[in-house]
Parts: structure tokens; C-alpha cells; sequence
């Protein structure tokens, strides 16, 4: 039997990790690792893991007009995985880290990643533990306009492991841009990976040494 939240149906206003401004909108689903919220435009799959604060708010105006939900509806509780792998191929807006969003189309989902085709960044290897978000968009809709030809839905070129450890080991020796190059110090050549410790050569020859765990994004230029 699907647990039923207490604020289910009503409009909510939430702190997510990382954003500043908070969200606002009715609280349409919720699973054991993620909610689904409507802000009268768009569906945002939220990660609980994120979930800072959650409570009640007055709507102002007329009620929401709630459209088709973007996936097939499951007797089964909404789980974060589920979701992900239903959005696989669907023109998606993600939110991760910083002032920007990412929009493109999920393409594979692994043990703890997935990975990401932008027509801006390309293949992006994504934390699963670091998506504050995802929003699918309208099967009509398509990044920036573009028309197939001119973005193809091309899958990775890479080979995919099954853990994000194990994929940023593929690429060791290689000249990546971590956490879509918010820092200048998080773009270098991979050297190597020890006790959950990433060593990076910047652009001065210089070794910075970063955490695994805070480690969002990875994509090669």
C-alpha cells in the first residue's frame, strides 16, 4: 500500500540543498527517496536526500490545473531510480550545482550515475547522490529548438562501469572538467584516484587534490 504524506495535495514550499530561493507548488507525489512537486508549469522530481525544510503555504488565486503526469503512473510507490530510468530519452532539465540548469536527455543509469547528453556540455557523468532535481519537458518539446539533425540523440561514446569510482578510473590520464567547470580549479588532466581522494593537474601544472564524495558532474571537453 503507497504511504500517503500529510501534505499531499496541498501547495508546499521547500528548501532543497544548494539553491538559495526556495520552491514553490503543489505536492503532487511522494516515495521513500523522492517527491513530485507541480509549480503550475512543470513537474520537478525532487531526491529527498536534498530535502532540507517542507511546509504548508497559502495559494493565492484559483487552484492549479494539474496536466497528464510526464511518466505512466504505477499502482506501486515512485521511487528515484524508477523515475530515472522512466525518463531515459525524454528531453529533461536537470539541476545540480550553481546558477545553471543542464538540459538534454538521460541516457543510461547505473549503480550510482547516469549519465547525461547536453548539446552544451555533451556526455556528463552524473552523481546520483548530487541531482537536486530533474524536470521532464513536453515529448513536442526539444532543447533550444534544435531539430534532430542538428542535436542527435547519440549514445555515450564511452565505455560505462558500473560505479561512479570505477568510471572516474576509466578515466584517469584524461583532461575532464568537473562540476561543469564552476571553479578553475576542478578542470585539469585526472592523475589519479587514492583513498577517495581525486588529484587534478590545473592549467599552472599545479596538483589540487579534491574529495570523491563531493564530486558531482564529470565530462570530458
Amino acid at each position: 500500500m503507497k504511504y500517503r504524506h500529510p501534505l499531499l495535495d496541498q501547495y508546499v514550499e521547500l528548501n532543497i540543498s544548494g539553491k538559495s530561493l526556495p520552491i514553490q507548488g503543489k505536492m503532487i507525489d511522494m516515495g521513500q527517496d523522492i517527491l513530485v512537486i507541480h509549480n503550475g508549469l512543470q513537474f520537478l522530481y525532487i531526491p529527498l536526500i536534498h530535502l532540507q525544510q517542507l511546509r504548508t503555504v497559502k495559494q493565492e488565486g484559483e487552484d492549479l490545473v494539474i496536466p497528464e503526469f510526464p511518466f505512466e503512473q504505477q499502482s506501486e510507490p515512485i521511487s528515484y531510480r524508477k523515475i530515472l530510468m522512466n525518463a531515459k530519452g525524454m528531453f529533461s532539465e536537470l539541476y545540480i550545482t550553481g546558477n545553471q540548469t543542464i538540459h538534454g536527455y538521460l541516457t543510461s543509469v547505473m549503480n550510482d550515475f547516469f549519465v547525461f547528453y547536453s548539446p552544451v556540455y555533451h556526455t556528463i557523468i552524473v552523481s546520483l547522490q548530487h541531482l537536486k532535481y530533474l524536470i521532464p519537458y513536453n515529448p513536442n518539446v526539444t532543447p533550444y529548438t534544435l531539430s534532430p539533425a542538428q542535436f542527435p540523440l547519440k549514445p555515450s561514446p564511452m565505455t560505462l562501469a558500473r560505479t561512479f569510482d570505477q568510471q572516474l578510473r576509466k578515466l584517469i590520464g584524461e583532461f575532464v572538467i568537473l562540476d561543469l567547470g564552476e571553479n578553475p580549479n576542478k578542470i585539469g588532466v585526472l592523475k589519479g584516484i587514492e583513498q577517495n581522494m581525486i588529484e587534478l593537474s590545473t592549467a599552472g601544472g599545479s596538483s589540487v587534490f579534491l574529495h570523491f564524495d563531493h564530486v558531482k558532474t564529470v565530462h570530458l571537453p
